[in-house]
């Protein structure tokens, strides 16, 4: 990572909650980087778990949800949040994040070009200022012996690395750095 430089922009402070769901950790990591991001630039920031989430969202100017995928979905808990929440979601500015292998490939890394990405907003009614797609962590010694297996068939069968031994982190920092001042401008 690199170090962060504040973008000034608005004199005023802007209410911001990160809501995410993270699985492996590199979700959670990505949304606190953002979170260093939005601090330097004026934001007062609040970061939850989705499965922690105690703060009404009426009382903030933007909002970033951010999920990893597990078993070819985002997390249900997000989806509930966002279809409970969708009015209010689309009066506002926000941003939705997705961390997920397939993203490894360039092809397959831009909100209109992620399957993930594409079916998860296929089946919501959120629009989101804002869409981002970053590419995920392989680590197979911390996955389940099943994870492990159906993650090395996935891999196999989109030509990724199959060895026990692999760990690869694929997000691209400079990436997530764009995104958190392109959210600042929004």
């Amino acid at each position: 990572m690199k170090t962060l430089q504040p973008l000034i922009i608005n004199p005023m402070l802007t209410k911001t909650i990160i809501i995410y769901s993270s699985v492996d950790g590199l979700t959670k990591r990505i949304c606190h980087y953002i979170e260093e991001i939005l601090i330097l630039n004026n934001h007062l920031v609040d970061i939850f778990p989705i499965d922690n989430l105690s703060q009404k969202i009426t009382a903030y100017d933007k909002i970033i949800i951010a999920s990893s995928i597990r078993y070819g979905k985002h997390n249900e808990q997000i989806a509930t949040f966002i279809n409970e929440n969708t009015d209010f979601l689309n009066s506002k500015k926000t941003a939705f994040i997705s961390v997920n292998l397939v993203a490894r490939k360039v092809e397959k890394s831009k909100a209109n070009t992620n399957p993930y990405v594409i079916k998860f907003f296929n089946s919501i009614a959120w629009k989101p200022t804002l869409v981002a797609v970053f590419p995920g962590k392989l680590d197979y010694k911390l996955y389940s012996f099943k994870d492990r297996l159906l993650i090395k068939l996935i891999m196999l069968i989109t030509k990724g690395p199959i060895n026990s031994k692999t760990v690869i982190e694929y997000t691209n920092w400079n990436k997530v750095d764009e995104f958190g001042k392109e959210f600042i401008k929004i």
